[in-house]
């Protein structure tokens, strides 16, 4: 039986006040400056390794030494003017979420492929980071251009091909975490006990502190091990503590401090990751808009995600002159939002200026400096399979019909024989290992093209009724939708 209009509007709102009294401060609210502060601190403690690691990483790996505190300094910075923008909205720019930004693990290992193509060539560190933020910048007008269309561009990278790709993104770095855990590339004592124990203690720690139900503590499982590492690090002897007092009291920001370079083998793999960055951004601020109990559909939804992904382009243009690395949202926010009920967008602003003053002091990059590499490897292993798991976690939202598992086992497998064997493609034309050459590249491609090209209805009939009841019992048994995650929210759980 319907109830009446007036009876219906009252229930209406009480399910409205119900649903939103788990939120302390709701989107426009304004939290008194404590509150506000010690909300803002929580978004830095979650985010805070995740915005320096990538910046050790690729250092580490292209022996940029001397230049990892500034770019450690110039990471936090423009973390900081970034998520300003997003959160308090320039003109269309900006969804107007307390939506934090961040570097992007995403596009780690197509950077690290680009700075290997100019070390290869003979490049130093000027050159090597000439190239990578001239194409970190350049790539940018990818999603700038791709944020007018962003609905459109949903059906084309479904799961399938954004979990093959971020599968791949995973399991590729897994390499580097592991080499960094037995001591990193050619130390001296590569794969000693020393190393394998101070490496595996702090995996061990991050994961004992991930899973206890204090989930103040657990949303800061990796900072903790990084710090207990640090500690026991100087305990052994492993830390000059005299490097960190050499650093410099203050920096700022410099316009491409080390150039400005392309090289077009290096621009695909760091183009391509931009298309996938614009459809993981557009979930990011769809799972932040339903938390902070915002329309999830409609125009004002529409105009947020496009204004979100174009400030996601903008912004890596502005990480790109200011020498760092592309930036994205992270779903690490929408943890904490959950956990303090806090979703107030002026909350941003506070993170934005943590973030910056932070990287204003290079003294804070140049102790991070010192980790020992069995200590960031412990952290960062973990880190890269988790991005792997969420990627596996976004295939089983997949029917795995016959044509879907072709698409799949087709991109994974060469995917991750480019990433094991990268001279397979040495003898081929320079064209096909610019664009192949890369294993991200490789399963995003092979994954979009197959499933254009084969029918939809490919895989679905069977040739017996026997085959058919036990594949479709294996289906509805193992592969019952649910609902797909990016891959920084399975990182946080961790």
């Amino acid at each position: 039986m319907s109830q009446p209009p007036g009876l219906q509007t009252d229930l209406q709102q009480q399910d409205k006040v119900e649903m939103q009294s788990d939120l302390l401060y709701g989107l426009h609210d304004r939290p008194a400056p404590v509150k506000a502060f010690l909300g803002a601190v929580q978004h830095v403690l979650a985010s805070f390794v995740g915005v320096i690691t990538p910046a050790l990483i690729i250092g580490g790996v292209l022996g940029l030494g001397a230049e990892i505190p500034y770019l450690i300094s110039m990471s936090l910075m423009v973390a900081g003017v970034a998520t300003l923008i997003q959160t308090r909205k320039v003109g269309p720019i900006g969804s107007g979420l307390m939506a934090l930004q961040g570097t992007s693990f995403g596009f780690l290992s197509a950077v690290l492929a680009a700075g290997m193509v100019v070390k290869t060539k003979g490049g130093g560190p000027d050159e090597i980071l000439a190239v990578i933020f001239g194409v970190t910048f350049l790539g940018a007008f990818i999603e700038i251009f791709l944020s007018r269309f962003i609905t459109r561009l949903k059906s084309l990278m479904n799961p399938i091909v954004t979990g093959c790709v971020i599968v791949t993104i995973g399991l590729s770095l897994t390499k580097v975490g592991l080499t960094d855990l037995a001591g990193g590339v050619k130390a001296d004592d590569f794969g000693s006990l020393e190393n394998l124990m101070l490496g595996g203690g702090v995996l061990f720690v991050v994961v004992a502190i991930s899973i206890i139900n204090n989930k103040v503590i657990r949303s800061s499982a990796i900072f903790i091990g990084l710090m207990l590492g640090l500690v026991v690090s100087a305990l052994l002897g492993k830390i000059d503590f005299s490097q960190v007092g050499q650093a410099s009291l203050f920096t700022m920001p410099i316009p491409f401090k080390y150039g400005f370079a392309f090289d077009f083998q290096a621009f695909i793999p760091i183009a391509f990751m931009y298309v996938i960055t614009s459809i993981e951004t557009a979930g990011d601020l769809t799972a932040t808009s339903m938390i902070s109990h915002e329309p999830i559909k409609g125009p004002v939804y529409e105009k947020r995600i496009q204004g979100g992904v174009l400030g996601d382009g903008v912004n890596s243009m502005i990480a790109g002159i200011f020498n760092t690395f592309p930036v994205t949202t992270y779903s690490q926010n929408n943890g904490v939002i959950q956990m303090t009920g806090i979703a107030s967008r002026y909350v941003g602003f506070y993170v934005a200026g943590l973030l910056f003053l932070m990287g204003m002091f290079p003294i804070i990059g140049s102790i991070f400096t010192q980790l020992p590499k069995p200590v960031v490897g412990g952290v960062t292993l973990l880190m890269f399979a988790t991005v792997a798991t969420a990627g596996i976690r976004i295939l089983s939202t997949v029917n795995f019909t016959h044509r879907n598992i072709l698409i799949i086992a087709t991109s994974l497998g060469l995917a991750m024989g480019i990433a094991f064997v990268p001279d397979v493609l040495s003898q081929a034309p320079v064209l096909v290992q610019n664009v192949f050459g890369s294993a991200v590249t490789m399963a995003g491609i092979v994954a979009i093209l197959l499933d254009t090209i084969l029918p939809k209805n490919y895989g679905i009939e069977f040739d017996t009724p026997e085959q058919h009841l036990d594949d479709g019992l294996y289906e509805q048994t193992l592969h019952k939708p649910q609902a797909i995650r990016q891959p920084q929210e399975v990182l946080q759980e961790s």
